[in-house]
């Protein structure tokens, strides 16, 4: 199931140019390997490999729709003693100009097939604004109460500054996080420092990754662009 979603992935990327030709819509994809899944400091991967894809449509109003997908460590096991292996995320949004800043508002639904009541939606909104080779971006998530959260809500707070001359080979990006409620309970930090390097369509990083509760890891990654 997990080779076959990103088969899926790949191949509505590469029949999306012709598509893209003939609307007010574009669709682009990623596909590729992480050596170890971490969101917002922690690990969802038990430390180990994951496979991800994402898929992307965006309409020239600024609208847009994506899936994100990626193996997980099984999560959310149930009764029956099964559980998710496969985290799909989907958001509906718009991204835009707004008094001269970047602005993306959008909602989100985090689905696990077989977790048992782990299922949930939650609310982002950023603001960014890009000067020369720097680009700065404030954002917060907001998860309203729901079962799958214990009834509590949910917040995440974060800024990032990425650094890309065009005289440089790679990009540098360096985010600062922080959550409290369902998911930190007792408030969690977290923070990373990466650099990266375009190949054509390839991409490949190289992050740390740390957090308050989690040990800090060096991640690796390397994806396709179609």
């Amino acid at each position: 199931m997990k080779t076959s979603i990103l088969v899926a992935l790949s191949l509505v990327g590469i029949a999306s140019p012709a598509w893209a030709q003939s609307s007010d819509w574009s669709l682009s994809g990623t596909a590729g390997v992480v050596s170890d899944y971490r969101y917002r400091g922690y690990s969802l991967s038990g430390e180990r490999p994951a496979l991800q894809g994402g898929l992307t449509a965006d309409h020239a109003s600024g609208v847009y729709g994506d899936v994100f997908v990626s193996t997980i460590d099984e999560y959310g096991i149930g009764s029956d003693g099964d559980g998710a292996d496969v985290e799909i995320t989907g958001t509906l949004g718009w991204a835009g100009q707004v008094g001269g800043f970047d602005v993306d508002v959008a909602a989100a639904a985090y689905r696990y097939p077989d977790g048992d009541d782990v299922n949930y939606v939650e609310f982002p909104l950023q603001l960014g604004r890009t000067h020369g080779a720097l680009t700065w971006v404030i954002g917060a998530a907001f998860a309203p109460a729901q079962s799958a959260l214990g009834d509590e809500e949910n917040r995440y707070g974060w800024t990032s500054l990425s650094f890309a001359p065009s005289s440089w080979p790679v990009s540098v990006t360096s985010t600062v996080g922080y959550e409290d409620g369902a998911f930190a309970s007792e408030g969690k930090a977290d923070w990373s420092v990466g650099v990266a390097r375009e190949l054509g369509r390839f991409r490949v990083d190289l992050t740390w990754v740390d957090s308050d509760a989690d040990k800090g890891q060096a991640v690796a990654s390397i994806f396709v662009n179609f």
